[in-house]
């Protein structure tokens, strides 16, 4: 049996955080040794909320690239790709649009809520409203059986599945169905404990943040307001660096001793944050220090993904010739 196909990727507007990390690079990397994967460098997605700032755009594409690569995403394995420089992708969105109705997208789930976090009302951008639609073609145009995503993206891969078994019930069998696959830890807390990490909100931790940058966020994370004294008892619900140690720290037992103490008293918060900072610093010190090797040639990254594209064209070439044909559009051939 071939390998399944996974179709994964994130926006250029800012360099990859932790939260993107436990939400899909971690498993990305173990895929890449069990699948075919496609990771897309989605900047014309970016753009469909960024279209006064392009430069934001461009110039992240290359930070989102170097994060791939410290990570251990490797291009032998994984094809890295920019969405805009594979333009069967446009083509398929196209087609997809004749078979969605604007009631139906303002619907979903994921645009509606999106909308209102970026104040969009009836003058949504088109392009915004129907990013949806986009996605649909970026997942089929590689006929992906998988795509890991976060519990807010999963009415996309529904509305995804709609478009294609609408399109073969006209067409034919031609589209693949996908199924979206959640990680363990789909959303992590930015570092104020009041929504998901993201640069908009300042409450991020970057994989490319220096040594000195890391300390100064965790020890500014927050933890119990109530907690003022040490010898005061405290509270691990809502403690942002409890939340941060149940997700990166290997040993269970210490740190659930650790919340015993802090909840019975006579532990200090600035305690606990040192060790989340030992902790964070024993996993990421190694992505950061291949990332800063990786920034020394910025011009072989670029190259990686050129490469990438050139690859992913021609698996959407075929699939968006397989699409003309079941259409019948394919009219010179």
């Amino acid at each position: 049996m071939e390998k399944q196909i996974i179709l994964t990727g994130d926006r250029p507007t800012g360099q990859l955080h932790l939260g993107h990390y436990v939400g899909s690079l971690e498993n990305r990397v173990k895929l890449q040794d069990t699948h075919k994967q496609f990771v897309m460098i989605a900047d014309m997605q970016a753009l469909t909320d960024n279209a006064d700032n392009p430069q934001k755009v461009r110039d992240n594409v290359i930070e989102v690239a170097m994060d791939y690569l410290a990570v251990g995403l490797d291009p032998s394995k994984t094809t890295m790709f920019i969405q805009s420089a594979i333009p069967e992708l446009n083509e398929l969105t196209m087609f997809y649009l004749n078979l969605v109705s604007v009631a139906r997208l303002q619907r979903n789930p994921t645009v509606k809520n999106e909308m209102q976090q970026k104040g969009f009302g009836a003058d949504v951008p088109a392009g915004f409203l129907m990013y949806p639609v986009s996605q649909a073609a970026d997942i089929t145009a590689f006929k992906a059986h998988l795509v890991p995503v976060g519990e807010d993206q999963l009415p996309v891969i529904e509305q995804t599945n709609e478009i294609v078994r609408k399109f073969n019930s006209i067409y034919g069998e031609v589209l693949v169905e996908t199924k979206g696959v959640l990680s363990s830890h789909t959303r992590l807390a930015g570092l104020d404990g009041k929504a998901k990490m993201s640069k908009s909100l300042g409450n991020a931790i970057y994989l490319a943040d220096d040594a000195d940058s890391l300390k100064k966020k965790v020890f500014s994370m927050f933890t119990d307001p109530e907690h003022i004294r040490v010898e005061d008892p405290g509270k691990v619900e809502g403690n942002m660096v409890f939340s941060y140690l149940d997700v990166f720290g290997t040993n269970k037992a210490e740190i659930d001793e650790m919340k015993a103490h802090y909840q019975r008293g006579g532990l200090g918060d600035m305690k606990v944050k040192r060790y989340l900072l030992d902790v964070l610093e024993a996993k990421f010190a190694p992505i950061r220090d291949k990332r800063q090797e990786v920034a020394k040639d910025k011009a072989q990254v670029m190259e990686m993904i050129r490469q990438g594209s050139i690859a992913a064209k021609q698996v959407a070439a075929q699939t968006l010739d397989d699409v003309r044909n079941a259409i019948g559009v394919n009219y010179f051939k």
